[in-house]
């Protein structure tokens, strides 16, 4: 009869085994429910989670609905077009206001259940008997608000009551991996266009996709398409691996695109030593940011379940070559493949994580050690209840 693997106290997240192996996880942490509440509670409702494209708010009243950890938020404009965020939660009786995932309304909002109306700004503006109740204070009872900063386009949330240090925690990402946060400045990532979007409904936890991004030691097995154009992939070093270093193009590429045919007008500010490169950042906790010489691609999970992900993957050019309609297929399709090579493996993975015989996790080989880092930080946050798990 088979049997799960003996516990051994080297068999822990971050642990080294030997010269070459480092110990994973446990299984149990990307199935259980109690750790997935946890990373909820402590991670996404406790650092900035970037939520909408800015300009997917075009207008005063226009929002977006957006689940992050436990709670719905409603992103919109005020009636000045400032961003503005609340808790998607009526003051009265905790009705959620906003059902659908994006919408215009016109002046307020207002609650379905009891009619309780809020300008955009989030104050009470009207209720039943509003009139007859002096002693309500309209701002105290007004929609609970978020916290705000936009970055690369982005509106980036904190539900935090103390947000961390946007500076440390996002801008610090980039300035990790790139060795200056002003090496991304070039990209003008604000303000290129939406030229495509594709939503990925993933049936994996949020870790393991993380994961998978973070290292290459897969590229040779599963992304034919990737490692044509960017050879060195196929040595099983992810670029993230390096402070600083792109994977450049193979001789012959002439484009990041599905076949290397020439891709689109290269962006200007993109400076000699990027051109012809691929950059990948990670942002914790649920941001990838991907950085060729003619166009971004920015990835943002939304964790929904210990074993489903919502991913939304946009691809973003100067703002010319998406007015002009040219053809962004051979460029989009790259990555969209190489997205659901990545997803499937990451589906794959996920059933496994339950089983007996990864009770105790895996092991990490030495082009991935950099992803023990990342399992550190995991243990940082939410590792008094993996440890419950285990005992």
């Amino acid at each position: 009869m088979t049997t799960a693997p003996e516990k051994t106290e080297a068999a822990k997240g971050g642990v080294r085994i030997s010269e070459s192996l480092i110990a994973t996880l446990p299984g149990s942490t990307y199935v259980d429910e109690a750790v997935f509440r946890a990373e909820q509670e402590r991670i996404f409702e406790q650092m900035w989670f970037c939520a909408v494209r800015s300009a997917d708010l075009d207008g005063p009243g226009t929002f977006k609905t957006v689940q992050i950890g436990r709670e719905s938020v409603i992103v919109s404009r005020n009636r000045k077009g400032e961003i503005r965020a609340f808790f998607n939660i009526c003051r009265h009786r905790g009705v959620k206001l906003c059902m659908e995932d994006s919408g215009k309304a016109e002046r307020s909002f207002q609650c379905p259940y009891h009619a309780w109306t809020y300008d955009l700004d989030g104050k009470l503006i009207a209720a039943p008997n509003l009139t007859k109740m002096p002693d309500i204070d309209r701002q105290e009872y007004g929609l609970v608000k978020v916290h705000i900063r936009e970055y690369l386009g982005y509106v980036w949330l904190c539900l935090a009551e103390e947000p961390p240090s946007f500076e440390d925690d996002v801008m610090g990402a980039i300035e990790t991996r790139l060795g200056d946060v002003h090496k991304i400045d070039g990209y003008d990532v604000a303000n290129l266009s939406l030229g495509r979007r594709i939503t990925y409904d993933v049936k994996a936890n949020w870790k393991l996709i993380i994961e998978n991004f973070m290292e290459c030691y897969h590229c040779a097995t599963i992304h034919p398409e990737l490692t044509e154009v960017l050879p060195e992939f196929a040595d099983g070093l992810a670029a993230q691996y390096f402070v600083g270093h792109g994977a450049e193009f193979g001789a012959d590429i002439k484009g990041f695109t599905v076949d290397g045919s020439e891709g689109l007008d290269v962006i200007p500010g993109v400076g000699e030593d990027q051109d012809r490169r691929y950059y990948a950042i990670t942002i914790k906790p649920t941001v990838f940011v991907n950085l060729v010489p003619d166009h971004v691609i920015i990835h943002r999970m939304f964790p929904m379940a210990a074993d489903r992900t919502i991913v939304e993957c946009d691809w973003l050019y100067l703002p010319h070559v998406v007015e002009s309609g040219k053809d962004l297929d051979a460029s989009v399709e790259l990555f969209h493949r190489v997205n659901e090579q990545d997803f499937d493996a990451c589906e794959r993975c996920q059933p496994a994580m339950a089983s007996r015989i990864y009770a105790h996790g895996g092991v990490l080989v030495p082009s991935e050690h950099h992803i023990g880092e990342f399992h550190d930080w995991v243990t940082s946050k939410v590792g008094d209840v993996i440890a419950a798990n285990e005992q």
